[in-house]
């Protein structure tokens, strides 16, 4: 609301400026306050154990009943939840990831060696950009992350075969039964009934995984310069203001240093 304002006042004022019009009518107008969105939350380290958990165990039909194969959905599911809770990724550009994208072996030869690893390039935003500049990221990929993504490489082949002529080579790593790119709709209904299968409630968003994501890290004492870095935010003032309730709210860095510096007590 606050854009089409700025716009509106901007085209009058051009208006007014090549005497079109008397007077600017929209500056006189505040811009009105739209509703306060829902607060993201995030899950405790305990939540997401359950969630990754859920999505491996909740039974493929109850995922999505008009499947054949009953073992993808599930497969596909854990995949999609552990690269975003364990990586950070936005909701978009985890249903842009391509397989071609993805390095499952790294090269442990290599002097530093390289380890499994994924190249954030891409979103479903217009012409395939991602969000800002540094949202473009390379990431090492957990050993959970290598395990869940072999699993849907394998169960992806399998869908390859039975869908035959009818498959989408979209080259995509989450994708339908049929290749095709994953709607966002469907994504949030698979994850709400993994989210109630893992007993935590229903009212969870695929978003609040990479808010989650944030808050472990920060709880773990990552530094905000670093969190900004692997979410690829523009600036580490968007992870200060933007997941502000999910950073540790006291920075305890120096005084565990000068506590051991100076021993208090010896």
């Amino acid at each position: 609301m606050t854009t089409g304002h700025l716009a509106l006042k901007r085209t009058i004022r051009n208006a007014e400026a090549n005497d079109l019009v008397a007077r600017n009518v929209a500056a006189l107008v505040d811009t009105p306050k739209g509703q306060e969105g829902r607060p993201s939350k995030a899950l405790t380290v305990e939540q997401a154990a359950a969630v990754i958990h859920g999505a491996k165990t909740l039974p493929a039909m109850e995922l999505h009943p008009g499947l054949k194969d009953v073992r993808r959905p599930a497969v596909l599911m854990r995949a999609y939840i552990v690269l975003s809770l364990l990586a950070g990724l936005r909701t978009e550009e985890a249903r842009a990831l391509r397989w071609d994208h993805v390095d499952l072996d790294g090269d442990p030869h290599a002097s530093p060696p390289v380890p499994p690893h994924m190249a954030v390039w891409r979103s479903v935003r217009l012409h395939g950009e991602t969000k800002t500049e540094r949202s473009r990221r390379t990431l090492a990929l957990p050993r959970i992350a290598v395990e869940a993504l072999r699993a849907l490489l394998e169960s992806q082949a399998d869908e390859r075969l039975l869908a035959g002529e009818r498959w989408q080579d979209t080259g995509l790593v989450f994708t339908t039964h049929r290749g095709a790119a994953l709607d966002a709709s469907n994504v949030r209904k698979m994850f709400k009934r993994v989210c109630k299968a893992a007993d935590i409630g229903d009212g969870w968003t695929p978003h609040e995984l990479r808010t989650s994501f944030v808050s472990l890290m920060s709880h773990r004492g990552v530094s905000i310069e670093e969190i900004a870095r692997l979410a690829g935010h523009a600036s580490t003032r968007t992870t200060e203001v933007v997941y502000r309730r999910e950073l540790r709210p006291v920075i305890t860095t120096g005084a565990e240093i000068m506590d051991e510096v100076f021993r208090v007590g010896n």
